[in-house]
């Protein structure tokens, strides 16, 4: 069999399993991954102990940012073709390193991915209680990252995971999605995982209601459509909506006197919160502890999610992040060299490529408008240009659209930037709108490209800036010290 060339990636909050984990991935034996990282996502803490692997886990400390910021900072330090995510709460078979590479080494370069199935084992003597059924909905779910391997060139392509995404929920269906939409099929391979069951606590579905804020992005990001897309199911938040405005609507008809009303409205929000206790109280284990916990969450829940849910409504409707970020290339994204004709020469501006990492993790769209009249002036062929560009690539990442003008001035044509041709060109390509896009770059020419197509304009002088475009700039857009503090005013929230 062909070596499968292959990291493994798995965030962890330190749960004990993990030990269990990395000892079963170390028994399992060829073929071995080219490295293990375990990226500790505590907002602090002692240093974890971690029992030998082969080869040796390299640790990474994340900071408490969540799964997807632990997941990206995980993938974006291997060079590996793979990367398998593993979760520190599953534990793998012995057979599991041969079994991912008969699962990943005959797709094809249309496929990006590869999702294990997953078996989450339940009590045989017992019926599951709430948590335990809950666990078990992993085995169908679509994409989930308990134990799903993903091209890092797709990764790199999409921007990996959205960090806006702060819990394990979500962050997995808007990849996959954001993976498909490009084109990419995802597989669903034959080696098995287990996940064993959670045990969260008495309130641990109360404490989920808060992912109805990542709904809201969901829906923000993918349109209406979303849940029949990652197969999400229909959710009750219509039902929990109308029990809880009941409840809100009784207790304000009493106040006013209006009592029949305010028993026909207590009556209709005791009917639904029945109905949907009685359905979570069925399956269970009907002990006195899981039917008292199964009433009192079942009262709580409707209230919590609605309120979650408007939540992330608001923060993600009042939001005014950009669609899309397009950077002028020569003297912004690397040391300008006129007319540079070869890709040895091309040299990223000091932290640019981790600067590009954040807005693609950050959900946001970036390409390139860039004029290059060196073509017209026959001073660099468009083969070279294309080999420049292509290297910026590789040493930057991927970019959602370039935009290139080759003209000269006197070629009089409607993209080479002051005009906005670029600029709306790159926008059409990425599917947003131009009103939603940023524009950054150091020439006055990059600014009044950005104005005149209706997009903002962020400009960062140098040396080369004539002092007269950053005045002109300072009136009619943003001017920035450096690309870093460009690309914060760029993606941060305009409300």
């Amino acid at each position: 069999m062909t070596q499968l060339d292959y990291t493994i990636v798995i965030p962890t909050t330190g749960r004990e399993n993990l030990h269990l984990l990395l000892a079963g991935i170390e028994a399992a034996g060829e073929p071995r991954p080219a490295r293990i990282i375990v990226a500790d996502d505590r907002p602090g803490g002692a240093d974890l102990k971690l029992p030998p692997c082969t080869p040796e886990v390299e640790v990474i400390r994340t900071g408490g940012r969540g799964p997807a910021a632990a997941r990206n900072a995980g993938w974006r330090r291997a060079t590996s073709e793979w990367i398998a995510f593993l979760d520190d709460d599953v534990l793998v078979g012995s057979d599991w390193p041969r079994k991912l590479a008969e699962d990943l080494l005959p797709l094809g370069p249309d496929t990006a991915a590869s999702q294990a199935r997953l078996v989450v084992p339940l009590p045989p003597d017992r019926r599951p209680t709430d948590d335990e059924r809950g666990t078990a909905g992993l085995e169908t779910a679509r994409w989930i990252t308990a134990d799903m391997a993903y091209r890092r060139t797709v990764l790199a392509e999409v921007g990996g995971f959205d960090e806006r995404f702060p819990r394990a929920y979500r962050e997995d269906s808007d990849l996959g999605l954001n993976v498909t939409k490009a084109g990419y099929l995802i597989a669903k391979g034959e080696r098995v995982t287990t996940h064993p069951p959670k045990r969260s606590g008495p309130l641990a579905s109360l404490r989920a209601q808060r992912g109805n804020a990542d709904d809201a992005l969901m829906r923000r990001k993918h349109g209406v459509l979303w849940r029949q897309q990652t197969a999400a199911g229909h959710g009750r938040l219509e039902r929990h909506a109308l029990a809880t405005a009941s409840a809100v609507g009784a207790a304000a008809l009493f106040a006013l006197g209006r009592r029949k009303a305010a028993t026909a409205a207590a009556g209709l929000w005791a009917g639904l919160t029945a109905e949907f206790a009685a359905r979570r109280i069925a399956p269970g284990p009907l002990t006195p502890g899981e039917i008292s916990r199964m009433l009192v969450t079942s009262v709580l829940i409707p209230p919590a999610a609605c309120y979650h849910r408007l939540r992330g409504e608001v923060r993600h409707r009042l939001s005014r992040r950009p669609h899309a970020v397009l950077f002028d290339r020569d003297d912004t994204l690397i040391v300008d060299v006129p007319y540079l004709d070869d890709p040895d020469g091309v040299r990223p501006v000091p932290g640019a490529k981790e600067l590009l990492h954040g807005v693609r993790a950050a959900g946001i769209r970036i390409g390139v408008v860039s004029n290059q009249s060196g073509v017209a002036k026959g001073l660099i062929t468009p083969d070279r240009l294309a080999a420049v560009n292509a290297r910026v690539e590789e040493v930057l990442g991927p970019f959602g659209t370039w935009q290139v003008c080759v003209h000269d001035d006197r070629d009089g044509c409607t993209c080479r930037k002051p005009a906005p041709g670029l600029v709306r060109q790159a926008a059409d390509a990425l599917g947003v709108d131009v009103r939603r896009c940023v524009v950054i770059g150091d020439t006055g020419a990059d600014v009044d490209a950005a104005l005149a197509a209706g997009a903002r304009a962020i400009l960062i002088p140098t040396p080369r800036t004539r002092p007269e475009e950053v005045a002109r700039a300072r009136r009619r857009a943003t001017v920035a010290r450096d690309l870093a503090e460009a690309v914060h005013l760029a993606v941060a929230d305009r409300r």
